[in-house]
């Protein structure tokens, strides 16, 4: 088989199209999650805090006014942006939050569908257990 033959038996196969199609669902769906909480969450969470920009929030490590935004503190020396490691922290909360409850509703419906039950075929017995089992019941019969 020629490498480009097993590229598209490869490639074709249910499994990697799933994966490609789940990837690409899932990184717009990342997409959506930013937003919401760039956009809705944490303005509503700045607002608690005082009213500043929440992503702005920094420890100065090289010496810069506390007063400074962010990116104008960064070109000046090393920050600590804390503010943008709770934004993103708050963004893998949310999302596994929503996974997992997707999750959980799917495992319920799941259940919910009836499983049919096929008969359970017994299993051959080898000749060799047949053998044998013929060889014990004989010997019990002799004593």
């Amino acid at each position: 088989m020629s490498f480009i033959q097993e590229f598209k038996t490869f490639a074709l196969k249910g499994n990697v199209v799933d994966l490609a199609v789940g990837v690409i669902v899932g990184a717009a769906f990342g997409k959506i999650v930013d937003s919401l909480v760039a956009d809705v969450i944490m303005p509503l969470v700045s607002l608690v805090f005082g009213g500043l920009d929440f992503g702005n929030y920094y420890l100065a490590l090289s010496g810069q006014a506390a007063n400074l935004p962010l990116a104008e503190a960064k070109k000046l020396g090393a920050v600590f942006a804390y503010g943008n490691f709770v934004t993103v922290a708050l963004n893998f909360f949310i999302l596994a939050f929503i996974i997992f409850v997707m999750v959980r509703q799917i495992n319920r419906l799941k259940a919910r569908q009836p499983v049919e039950a096929t008969p359970a075929k017994s299993p051959e017995i080898p000749e060799d257990v047949i053998l044998l089992r013929e060889i014990r019941d004989s010997l019990k019969q002799k004593s």
